[in-house]
């Protein structure tokens, strides 16, 4: 059941799902769509391969650390003027790093982007909690995650064409024109959401309260661990992924910008398999079941990586069972960490978002040491993240995920 009969602004939930597709889609368009620009962008600004990677970990690091403020911030002045502020700072940054002369710039570029990105997710997670109970607000997730992957595949598939046709610089052009799309979105659609302010939600001992009372949470902790471990999986393929495919099996730009996109095809049906899940078997039963391809995928890649050279179609099948168990793990995983906290749903989705990006970027700082372009790296740090994500799904989730146990804290602070 929806939180309210009348939500704001007449938002029904396809249009919600609509707004999540967007904002949330900004993720996959920050980091998918220049992936097969980057060894061209190395080469062109004579940056080493960790340079070209650090493009990529530190603006995860930008955006975890902004989250723990755009949360509070959101829960004390609204959903609507983050975004609209946070969405102006993207698309700068992001017209920014287009121009970049240097690695450097662009690396500092990128750190400011992931603070504006920071705001589109936050608060496109919230918006669910401030709508939506947790069942529908799961649903709901789902519908704007398919969303999603229809742009995650658009977006390397569309990067590598422009890379090859116009450079590295085109495709993080086109990066800055979504910025822009979404911005506009935001000003012409989307009201404010949250049913009431929280005057006190910057005040420093009541914040601290607050992030403490949400990471006691067992719920918030188990759903945490799961979105965490499955996004570090995945960014192990987003971050690696173009050293193995285009340096070692010698793909071109355009055909890894099109394996890639095959591999958000499957996310996508990932989300739509959830769809059905959840309206079976509900939030952990379906992490339960999507925890078998997630395995399945890293294992596999990992068996494939110490045997003779595989076909780079074998390695690319394991890739699309690891992405199709996330496409199941991110909308549960999304929905179940805020679920919770309906008073406090931005810190609860700023600190879930803090963890998550955090552990991207140590995941990230591992590559630039490890990654030489051969599987074997990559294959072993994907299958490490996903037997993380699979013990986790079927051991916390299941303890402490359960619907009856994603009622509001009774410690919650109602101010």
């Amino acid at each position: 059941m929806p939180v309210s009969t009348a939500r704001p602004g007449g938002l029904s939930p396809g249009l919600v799902a609509l707004a999540l597709a967007l904002l949330l889609g900004l993720q996959p368009v920050t980091t998918d769509l220049y992936l097969p620009a980057l060894p061209l962008l190395a080469r062109d600004l004579a940056a080493p391969m960790s340079l070209a990677q650090l493009t990529m970990s530190a603006l995860l690091l930008s955006f975890g650390l902004a989250q723990l403020v755009m949360g509070p911030v959101s829960d004390r002045f609204g959903r609507r003027p983050v975004l609209l502020g946070g969405l102006s700072l993207y698309s700068a940054a992001s017209l920014a790093a287009t121009l970049a002369p240097d690695i450097h710039t662009l690396i500092a570029a990128r750190v400011v982007q992931g603070a504006g990105l920071a705001a589109s997710v936050v608060c496109a997670r919230a918006m669910v909690r401030d709508l939506f109970e947790p069942h529908e607000g799961a649903q709901v997730m789902a519908r704007g995650l398919s969303g999603l992957g229809v742009i995650a595949i658009l977006a390397p598939f569309s990067g590598g064409l422009l890379a090859a046709w116009a450079g590295w610089r085109a495709a993080l052009g086109a990066v800055t024109a979504v910025g822009v799309v979404t911005l506009a979105f935001v000003v012409w659609r989307l009201p404010e959401t949250a049913p009431r302010l929280n005057p006190s939600a910057l005040d420093g001992r009541a914040l601290a309260k607050s992030f403490s009372e949400v990471a006691r949470h067992p719920a918030f902790r188990a759903w945490t661990a799961l979105i965490s471990s499955t996004y570090a999986g995945l960014f192990v393929l987003l971050a690696g992924s173009s050293f193995v495919y285009i340096g070692n099996f010698g793909l071109p730009a355009w055909a890894y910008g099109l394996a890639m996109a095959s591999a958000s095809l499957s996310y996508l049906c990932g989300t739509l398999w959830c769809r059905r899940l959840l309206r079976l078997h509900g939030l952990p039963g379906a992490v339960k079941r999507g925890a078998f391809f997630t395995l399945a995928g890293g294992a596999g890649m990992l068996a494939l990586a110490l045997g003779p050279t595989p076909p780079v179609l074998a390695v690319l099948a394991c890739h699309w069972l690891f992405t199709f168990g996330h496409g199941v793990h991110q909308p549960c995983g999304q929905a179940g960490a805020v679920s919770a906290f309906p008073r406090q749903a931005g810190v609860a989705s700023a600190l879930s978002g803090f963890v998550l990006a955090l552990t991207a970027f140590l995941v990230g700082l591992w590559l630039g040491g490890h990654m030489t372009g051969a599987l074997l790296p990559l294959a072993g740090a994907l299958c490490a993240a996903s037997v993380v994500t699979s013990l986790i799904a079927w051991t916390l989730v299941q303890r402490h995920g359960h619907p009856e146990k994603l009622l509001p804290s009774p410690h919650e602070s109602v101010a």
